[in-house]
């Protein structure tokens, strides 16, 4: 079975396709890649672009139980600030985090904005399958 589709070299529009992420606080966009992730089943991966507008706050603490890793292409990220974006510890490009699950992580914000590369996954059976 084939994890995801192959894909291959494009142009790429960083302009249009974004869509608010589901449950995600305003501000807060997405633009799928590949993939898909159900989290009912348990299975699967996606990747996709995350964009925070200037000035958004995902003000909550994010706990899952699939793999989730992060690459920092644009802007500045701040990780653990309060949920009204004060405080915390700002990041730039490049920045990586990889979070197991149940890895506590937020709130975040962004006073200028930024984008990152986020691939989240649920692992295959040690069979391959």
């Amino acid at each position: 079975m084939q994890l995801k589709p192959a894909v291959p070299f494009h142009a790429f529009d960083l302009l249009s396709g974004w869509e608010q992420v589901p449950g995600g606080a305003p501000g807060v966009e997405q633009k799928m890649l590949s993939g898909a992730l159900d989290e009912t089943a348990k299975t699967g991966v996606r990747t996709r672009l995350i964009r925070f507008l200037p000035g958004a706050v995902a003000p909550n603490i994010f706990v899952h139980d699939y793999w989730e890793e992060v690459y920092l292409l644009s802007g500045m990220l701040i990780a653990g600030c309060n949920a009204q974006g004060q405080g915390g510890t700002a990041f730039a490009p490049p920045a990586y985090a990889c979070r197991p699950p149940g890895t506590e992580h937020g709130p975040f914000t962004s006073p200028e904005g930024c984008i990152f590369f986020e691939i989240q996954y649920y692992p295959r059976g040690t069979d391959g399958s």
